[in-house]
């Protein structure tokens, strides 16, 4: 069975820890009410605040700007005012999953994790065994994923669908990484990870 926690790791080459502080994962948990996944808390706190392959954005709750806290609340404040009702069935997760309320940041609901500059949000639908992923599309289509983030931002990284249907964005050699500017003056210029054989 695959590590993904350490397959992730080794693509996206050592881990740097700018931000690592415990601290700040126990007054985002307290703050918010929920305990994000430890795979998940231990790829933000080795590469976070970043971007992936030019797309995926991750943040950190131990940074002033990117901060992870502050994003999920404003991300969870946006989707609440989404007015559920008037979508048609095949755009509508309730239906879609088999879910009986669609809440934001509750302990039975959805919480924003990650996105993309395409539009993608990344979900945690948190559960008693694995969690679960709801990734929305950016244009009202959702798929579920029964893994774990590891798996899932591995599976992305190596070009597989995994925002729904026809959604990879691969790219071949290795992955490139570029932290996200701490102050507005800030351009900080990209780096590659190991060559992964891709």
């Amino acid at each position: 069975m695959t590590d993904y926690l350490t397959a992730t790791m080794t693509m996206l080459g050592p881990p740097e820890n700018l931000y690592a502080d415990p601290h700040a994962w126990t007054r985002l948990h307290e703050e918010l009410g929920v305990d994000l996944p430890a795979d998940y808390q231990a790829i933000i706190d080795a590469y976070a605040p970043i971007e992936l392959n030019g797309h995926l954005y991750l943040h950190h709750p131990a940074t002033e700007r990117w901060n992870l806290t502050t994003w999920i609340r404003d991300t969870i404040r946006a989707w609440s005012e989404v007015p559920w009702d008037d979508l048609d069935p095949d755009e509508d997760p309730r239906l879609l999953f088999g879910l009986e309320h669609l809440e934001f940041g509750t302990s039975s609901g959805l919480w924003p994790i990650a996105s993309t500059n395409r539009g993608e949000t990344i979900f945690l639908h948190p559960g008693p065994d694995t969690p679960t992923l709801l990734i929305e599309d950016g244009e009202g289509g959702w798929t579920r994923y029964c893994i774990s983030f590891t798996e899932w931002l591995y599976r992305y990284l190596t070009g597989e669908d995994m925002a729904g249907p026809n959604s990879s964005t691969f790219y071949p050699g290795p992955v490139k990484l570029r932290r996200l500017p701490m102050a507005t003056s800030q351009h900080p210029e990209p780096w590659h990870g190991p060559d992964r054989g891709l």
